[in-house]
């Protein structure tokens, strides 16, 4: 039993984290530790929890009780705007880019100088930002699209301008909802390529349904149902747990 959060250990603690809606416990009493340089999937059924989890920890969601560290930072009593300043970047389902602009003015747009009213007025397309432009571009496989209007992309494309863009800002945390859904075989398997590139300086955390890309990329999975965690290990352990067997993977 782990008792209070340990910053040095984890990069993110989850401690006893509840969230209420009418009655209805979503999250209820959920701990868990995210170590640092580490990609961790959380899978479920439907109504597990999982999203609401990513809403909790990036602020959407207020939790009822319950405590979230990010460091040394409890994420409850933070606004959204903070948390992002403070490191955790968080991707949706579906992507949301500027499709009436390039692929190279969405990742400038992204560049944290930009972000601020101040910033934003005296921000300069400078070789700083061209560099870390070009940089983020090649890790998304998009360094030959930079002039493209990102409506061109394919769908796939469209995701990882998504995640250059939350790259461009650098997070320590990387949180991303389904990010192969949609993706065509050769998108996931250069997705997978993709996130296990960017642990290097960061952890990841992964909601997905496709079981052969969580195979891929997870160093521990976080089986969610009705809110709890049901199971927790390796990607072997938790596909062997018959619990896991029972309520999720055997349907």
């Amino acid at each position: 039993m782990l008792i209070g959060h340990q910053p040095k250990d984890f990069l993110l603690s989850v401690e006893g984290l509840t969230v209420s809606f009418d009655g209805f416990k979503a999250v209820n009493d959920l701990s868990f530790y995210v170590e640092e340089n580490e990609i961790r999937v959380i899978i479920g059924p439907n109504g597990a929890g999982k999203t609401t989890v990513l809403d909790l920890i990036c602020g959407k969601t207020k939790a009822t009780s319950g405590a979230i560290h990010f460091r040394d930072k409890d994420l409850t009593k933070m606004k959204e705007n903070q948390i992002v300043q403070a490191g955790v970047g968080r991707k949706f389902q579906n992507p949301s880019i500027y499709d009436d602009l390039t692929v190279f003015e969405n990742l400038e747009i992204s560049y944290p100088r930009g972000r601020t009213v101040f910033g934003a007025l005296t921000f300069t397309r400078d070789s700083v930002v061209r560099d870390r432009v070009h940089e983020v571009a090649e890790m998304i496989f998009l360094k030959d699209k930079l002039n493209m209007s990102a409506e061109l992309l394919s769908h796939g494309q469209k995701q990882w301008l998504e995640i250059g863009m939350l790259l461009i800002q650098d997070p320590e945390l990387l949180m991303l909802d389904e990010p192969v859904r949609g993706m065509s075989v050769s998108e996931r398997i250069k997705t997978g390529e993709l996130l296990n590139t960017i642990i290097k300086n960061r952890s990841v955390l992964v909601i997905e349904h496709d079981m052969k890309f969580v195979e891929d990329i997870a160093h521990k999975v976080t089986v969610l149902h009705q809110g709890q965690i049901l199971s927790e290990g390796t990607m072997e352990a938790v596909k062997n747990d018959p619990k896991v067997v029972e309520v999720y993977l055997g349907h």
